[in-house]
């Protein structure tokens, strides 16, 4: 009989913003869809809004507690998957570089007009596409194998230090400086992920 692996804290939290992100960055390419269909423009202040929760609480957070902390604790344990380690070490450094990218986009496509709206949707597709390779990667190779070698002093340490500033965006009460942020997305992004009304399909 196979032996059941515990799942941690630590490993829950990563697989609910990784949840939160895939959800933030499709609903984006399904908002540019729609106004593309429509001939319309879409709503800078919230696709600026949604890329900043991108740039602040994936790139700036969730990565770094990645690879200041859980990374090198598998390196310690194991010698598996160190090439694989190294290159999603390298995934979080491109990401900053290409989320600054999608921002110059963005405000491009604002100030310019419909001649950068192209430009700025393939270097959204671009970003998701990249990130949405990235957290699957980390899920299908790099979660399990740390169920299987890190100790449980490793996990007490990681749990203390992912619990802390959890993601808004998977139901955890905002840090009172983002309040604001979060209550913009929300009350201006349709759901599933906010509150806003859905667009009428055409």
């Amino acid at each position: 009989m196979a032996q059941q692996i515990t799942t941690h804290l630590t490993t829950h939290i990563i697989r609910d913003e990784h949840s939160a992100l895939s959800a933030m960055l499709r609903s984006i390419l399904l908002l540019l869809a729609q106004h593309r269909r429509d001939g319309t423009l879409p709503d800078f202040a919230a696709l600026r809004a949604m890329l900043f929760y991108v740039d602040e609480f994936p790139e700036k957070r969730h990565h770094r507690k990645e690879s200041e902390l859980l990374f090198p604790k598998l390196r310690s344990r194991t010698p598996i998957s160190r090439e694989l380690l190294d290159r999603l070490d390298d995934d979080h450094d491109r990401g900053e570089r290409k989320i600054r990218n999608v921002e110059h986009a963005l405000l491009a496509f604002e100030m310019m007009g419909e001649s950068r709206r192209e430009a700025f949707e393939t270097a959204v597709e671009r970003y998701v596409d990249f990130y949405l390779a990235h957290m699957a990667m980390e899920e299908r190779e790099i979660l399990p194998l740390a169920e299987r070698v890190l100790t449980e002093d490793d996990w007490a340490e990681l749990d203390r230090a992912f619990a802390a500033n959890r993601d808004p965006m998977t139901g955890c009460k905002p840090d009172a400086e983002y309040a604001a942020l979060f209550t913009r997305i929300v009350n201006a992004v349709p759901a599933p992920i906010g509150l806003g009304a859905e667009r009428p399909r055409s």
